[in-house]
């Protein structure tokens, strides 16, 4: 390789252009991203059931498709939670399995179910990072109703970013969605002798467009369309009806045609044109309303939030850069419209890219001035530090054939690696400056160069690939610890190997090029004295010489420094992952049984007023009823973003101080904070399963008792349900089957969730509206007005509920939960010490000795157990990356006692790095034992080059 290069010096200045050039733009074409794109092995499957209980929904729902679940290939756990009008299942694979296969078998398993008939066809869909808004934006307008305000975002803003390249939708909250209720008029319909059910006929039999096919019209085939499409509100209003008087044999209400015939057939045709006629304006009155679905503001005014997803493959900066430009554009063009973000995702990519890139060039910087310091030699300087831009480059390219993105695991790899590529270099141009100023150096020109390279080449060759083997063991860490590190192992594989091929071809090349006077020429070579060494190597000589006379002392101190330093691990403490500092609140409300809307809406309002008063409080988005992230179907839960000042200072106090606030409101409900970062909440839970609620509810108590006795936790939590008051109607049959009524029929009419029939639709502009039949709306004090309720029986009479129904008083949850086919709850409390894994030891061993029942089964949860399994697998991957380091020493030192030696530096790196760890604040998390991994690879550097030289 050496010859070659010195041989086509010309070849290697034109691939270093070209590497240089492809590498430029490679790094154009990376995507940038916070976290790298982990695939979450979960299905989730959310199926509605209008007006159920969370029993009900368990019972009929949750439990029929957890069965049809679970024995799908590769699941490793399926759980459920039954809410009011609402199942959600969470279908668990194990890592590693085809996801988009695993999606397929769960649809195929769920079509075999049988579900009851007023359930909604369940809704299956991938659990991914990408499923999370990129961006939260906010439109008010204080000029404007919210009708027009709808018309603006619906008409205009909404189309506009979803025509925007790698935007997937664009989805609102609180706009106003418009129908026409038709309320009949009773009175007249029944002096008409017209009933619902034959209007309804008539006009959905009337409103079809019908192609008739090709007819042979002379001599070509032409194409006739039957329409009687109802357009416009004045159609509707003009649609005639058939009176129908009940006599000479013309059909009576009773026999009319049911709504299927009458689509297909029209009235008997004789009759038909002699039969007085009515518009359906006068039997019923057909009015355009509009309503909000759900209840948003911003800052406390009324607002249309919108929430955007991006596209699995789109850049999050480009797509959220795009929208901003797209939404400024927009509020330039509307006078009055307000438009505030919420949530940008794109702006802490932004950031942490430019922090990344402007430490990386202090970093490259800080190697440089100390070459500098060492080399005493400009042009040595500039032939080691060429290595740095060259191997990132190299790796850039790599990176992007992959399709990895540029994240915070890429970018903090080359950070660390700028130190790293050097190394190489380093070595080879100190061996050609040394040997090339020496007096008693026989060699010149090429032939100096070549043996001085050659002379490093095994050192380097060796340490290099010991240091990019320390990494390969990432590759075997399952979960998501292992999907979250791989790029981070890839980037520096990748900027290593280019360095090593750097240093051997590029480094000799401009060596020779740069040092071609020196090289060729005798003069200005001196051979230093041996006694004649700088301070530093005078100081060091003198430090080697006591040690070496003294191995015994040395060793006891070394290892006395080793033990000493493990006492620092419970100071420094261990957590999951470091704390992320974005200055925002997510809050959810979650109503108590029973609560309504308009009180939801009430207390929220108090949080909002109490949140607006904080100093360092910018935005306060909410959203009240409707679906949200957080609880799938319909509820009347909030959901609040609140936007702090980027500049807040002790942001985790302000939170949980706000949240201890919210608490003391005079709310029946609850408030909790969600915690969406990849930093690790400090979360300690506990599983409790049982064949019954009864069964696990005096253990959870039992838990709670002992994370509320213990320090450094808060915010205990229990998940258990709370219930509401349940009546059951028990019917009797024997005398429904008198009166000719069935238990379906009493459900229907009493139902409160029954779902609004669509009679038809009609365009207004260029919307499409539904037309609703208005039932009247009835409210009931109490269970006695309920069971007042009559029923129109089929023989005529109307018959009081109460005449067939027997009541039961009882409770029932507000939700169900069940984890691999068994009831559940958690126990779960904040933990406020640093110390995250000495906190979880204590309270376990306490739970441990707590006596529990033999039907019921404890698992830890939450951050204790994300500990044990990341440190497990890192662990591992630090045991099998020593066995790499020192088979590929035996390999290259042809020996085991030299590799041995080399080892021996290993675990006295543990006292610089806890030393290090207590005097910068941070705690023992999986970074750090990807930097000790790291370590791994770096310590044996400057061992095996000392080994090899000695």
């Amino acid at each position: 390789i050496v010859n070659f290069v010195m041989k086509n010096k010309m070849a290697i200045w034109l691939l270093t252009f070209i590497i240089t050039a492809a590498g430029l733009y490679s790094s154009t074409q990376m995507k940038l991203e916070t976290m790298p794109d982990i695939t979450i092995p979960i299905v989730s499957v959310t199926t509605v059931l209008p007006g159920a209980t969370p029993d009900q929904v368990a019972t009929d729902v949750s439990e029929p498709l957890e069965k049809a679940v679970s024995g799908i290939a590769g699941v490793s756990s399926v759980s459920s939670t039954s809410f009011q009008n609402a199942s959600s299942l969470q279908i668990e694979f194990d890592y590693g399995t085809d996801m988009d296969n695993a999606e397929s078998e769960v649809v195929d398993a769920l079509a075999n179910v049988s579900l009851p008939e007023t359930a909604m066809d369940p809704d299956v869909g991938r659990i991914s990072i990408n499923a999370f808004p990129v961006l939260a934006i906010s439109v008010s307008d204080n000029e404007a109703s919210l009708e027009e305000l709808t018309g603006k975002v619906v008409d205009s803003l909404i189309p506009g970013i979803e025509a925007i390249d790698g935007v997937s939708s664009a989805t609102a909250s609180g706009q106003q969605i418009e129908e026409i209720n038709l309320t009949f008029d009773k009175e007249k319909m029944a002096s008409l002798n017209l009933d619902e059910e034959t209007v309804k006929a008539i006009v959905k039999g009337s409103d079809l467009s019908m192609p008739l096919g090709l007819f042979q019209f002379g001599d070509e085939e032409q194409s006739v369309v039957v329409d009687g499409k109802v357009t416009t509100v004045e159609d509707l209003k003009n649609l005639l009806i058939p009176v129908m008087p009940a006599a000479d044999g013309l059909p009576s209400q009773g026999e009319m045609p049911s709504a299927g015939e009458m689509d297909s057939e029209a009235i008997p045709g004789e009759q038909s044109a002699e039969l007085p006629t009515v518009t359906l304006g006068e039997i019923a009155t057909i009015e355009l309303t509009g309503k909000a679905e759900s209840i948003s503001r911003t800052n406390g005014e009324e607002a249309i939030a919108l929430q955007i997803i991006k596209t699995q493959q789109a850049n999050t900066v480009d797509v959220v850069n795009a929208v901003n430009e797209h939404v400024e554009q927009f509020e330039k063009e509307n006078k009055g419209v307000s438009i505030s973000t919420t949530l940008d995702q794109g702006e802490p990519i932004e950031d942490s890219v430019n922090t990344m890139l402007s430490k990386a060039l202090f970093g490259a910087l800080f190697a440089v001035l100390i070459i500098m310091l060492f080399l005493r030699n400009f042009r040595s300087t500039i032939i080691a530090i060429v290595s740095i831009p060259m191997s990132l480059l190299i790796a850039i390219i790599f990176l992007n054939m992959m399709d990895i993105t540029l994240n915070m695991m890429t970018l903090g790899a080359m950070t660390v690696a700028i130190g790293r590529v050097i190394d190489d270099s380093i070595v080879v141009v100190e061996n050609i400056f040394r040997r090339m100023n020496l007096s008693t150096e026989k060699l010149r020109g090429m032939a100096l160069v070549r043996a001085a390279t050659l002379q490093m080449f095994k050192p380097i060759l060796s340490s290099t690939l010991v240091t990019v083997a320390v990494f390969l063991p990432i590759g075997l860490v399952g979960g998501m610890v292992g999907e979250m590190f791989m790029p981070f192992a890839l980037t520096m594989g990748f900027a290593l190997l280019a360095s090593l091929v750097v240093a051997v071809t590029i480094v000799p090349m401009l060596a020779h090029s740069l040092f071609k006077k020196q090289i060729y020429s005798n003069e200005n070579k001196t051979e230093k004295p041996k006694d004649e060494k700088g301070k530093i190597a005078t100081f060091y000589q003198n430090v080697l010489k006591w040690t070496l006379n003294h191995k015994l002392i040395t060793a006891a101190i070394s290892i006395a420094l080793l033990v000493g330093s493990l006492f620092l691990v419970p100071v420094v403490g261990v957590s999951f992952l470091p704390d992320e500092e974005q200055k925002m609140l997510i809050v959810t409300y979650t109503p108590e049984p029973g609560e309504t809307l308009d009180a939801v809406n009430e207390n929220v309002k108090d949080a909002e007023s109490y949140l607006m008063d904080l100093k360092d409080v910018e935005t306060i988005q909410v959203s009240v009823g409707g679906e949200n992230p957080m609880s799938p179907g319909a509820s009347n839960g909030a959901l609040m973003f609140v936007t702090f000042d980027s500049d807040t200072e002790e942001f985790a106090d302000v939170s949980d101080n706000t949240i201890l606030e919210l608490e003391k409101l005079a709310t029946n409900g609850e408030w909790k904070l969600q915690d969406f970062g990849m930093g690790g909440s400090n979360e300690l839970s506990y599983y409790v399963y049982g064949n019954s609620i009864d069964d696990i509810e005096p253990v959870i108590s039992d838990i709670e008792k002992v994370l509320n006795d213990g320090t450094d936790l808060e915010d205990v939590n229990i998940s258990l349900a709370q219930t509401y008051k349940e009546y059951t109607l028990v019917a009797d049959q024997e005398k429904l089957t008198q009166f000719g009524l069935t238990t379906a029929q009493i459900g229907m009419e009493l139902n409160p969730m029954k779902q609004q029939e669509v009679l038809t639709k009609i365009t207004n502009g260029n919307e499409t509206i539904d037309v609703h039949i208005t039932a009247e709306e009835k409210e009931h004090k109490t269970i006695d007005e309920l069971l007042e309720v009559k029923v129109q029986s089929p023989f005529g009479m109307e018959v009081p509920i109460s005449e067939f129904v027997e009541v039961k008083e009882g409770t029932t949850s507000d939700t169900v939960s069940r984890r691999d086919g068994k009831i559940f709850a958690s126990v779960s409390a904040t933990i406020t010490a640093k110390d995250v894994a000495g906190v979880s030891s204590d309270i376990k061993s306490e739970i441990d000795e707590l006596s529990i029942p033999s039907n019921v089964e404890i698992n830890t949860a939450g951050v204790s157990a994300d500990i044990d399994e990341a440190f497990t697998q890192l662990g591992i991957a630090m045991l099998a990356a020593i066995a790499i380091v020192y088979l590929i020493l035996v390999v290259t030192f042809g020996g085991g006692l030299a590799p041995l030696a080399i080892l021996f530096s290993l675990p006295f790196t543990v006292i610089g790095a806890l030393v290090a760890l207590l005097i910068a604040g941070e705690t023992i998390s999986v970074s750090t034992l990807l930097g000790v991994l790291m370590l791994i690879g770096i310590v044996v550097t400057n061992a095996i080059v000392l080994i090899d030289r000695v």
